[in-house]
């Protein structure tokens, strides 16, 4: 079965889109199909593969739309065995658009079920939000990975998106997995990224991914060179910690290739 895994926390900043690309980067490295959708309007998943968006038609918005399937809209990567559906200008207006269509909350699982068989891993970066999008992410995944920026209040978001995953799961989709909870932009100088890692390890326990994602400034460039760490900078902290996550996603999926 394909895992599809949904990146999500509904805010900003926090490294959902960094740690999809470089998850998807280390998975296709150990000889993994994976294909990357980019659900945010921004789409920074794209321009951090080093694709310019006027560049290209593809994009998941007329996936979503019922406009053309979803063969037809993805593109090759540099990245050997990493696929991407790109994001659109036109997903700003998505939310809206979805409001009266019917089975709204299913689009994109529905639009993605003839081409699953083409993946081992399905990786949905949402935007920074709970609307539909995000929503569709949600009903199409079989597993959730929250990355949690270590700072103040982190604990406090965290729970809003958690309740809303509760009723995701009540509601949409029963299947939907919590895998785990990720701890990014990490600064052991820094008193408050230990007591942050303490309160969330204490609160979720197990559902808490060993690895932290350390600052790291080649994980932060690589973006603008359009490349995951792991091609611009593989020794770097951050790459190494995406190496290791990777390692724990596959074990958490059951993964025995």
């Amino acid at each position: 079965m394909t895992t599809i895994i949904a990146f999500a926390n509904q805010k900003g900043g926090v490294g959902k889109t960094t740690t999809a690309i470089n998850i998807g980067a280390s998975l296709a490295a150990i000889k993994r199909r994976v294909l990357l959708i980019d659900l945010d309007p921004q789409g920074n998943a794209g321009t951090g593969l080093g694709f310019v968006r006027a560049a290209h038609k593809q994009s998941v918005y007329p996936v979503l739309m019922g406009l053309g399937n979803a063969a037809d809209n993805i593109l090759s990567t540099a990245v050997q065995g990493m696929h991407i559906m790109p994001s659109s200008p036109q997903l700003s207006g998505a939310e809206v658009e979805l409001l009266d269509m019917e089975n709204r909350e299913y689009r994109l699982r529905d639009a993605l079920a003839p081409i699953l068989d083409h993946y081992d891993y399905i990786l949905l970066d949402c935007p920074p939000a709970l609307g539909f999008l995000t929503i569709n992410a949600l009903t199409t995944a079989n597993n959730l990975v929250v990355p949690l920026q270590c700072e103040f209040l982190a604990l406090e978001g965290l729970q809003h998106l958690m309740n809303s995953v509760a009723e995701v799961q009540k509601k949409l989709n029963p299947e939907l997995n919590i895998m785990g909870v990720l701890l990014t932009m990490y600064d052991n100088r820094n008193k408050l990224s230990k007591a942050v890692e303490d309160d969330v390890r204490q609160a979720l326990g197990a559902k808490v991914f060993k690895t932290v994602v350390p600052r790291n400034v080649r994980v932060s460039e690589a973006p603008s060179h359009g490349q995951p760490a792991l091609f611009y900078a593989m020794a770097s902290p951050g790459a190494q910690a995406y190496l290791r996550l990777a390692t724990e996603i596959v074990d958490a999926a059951g993964d025995q290739k």
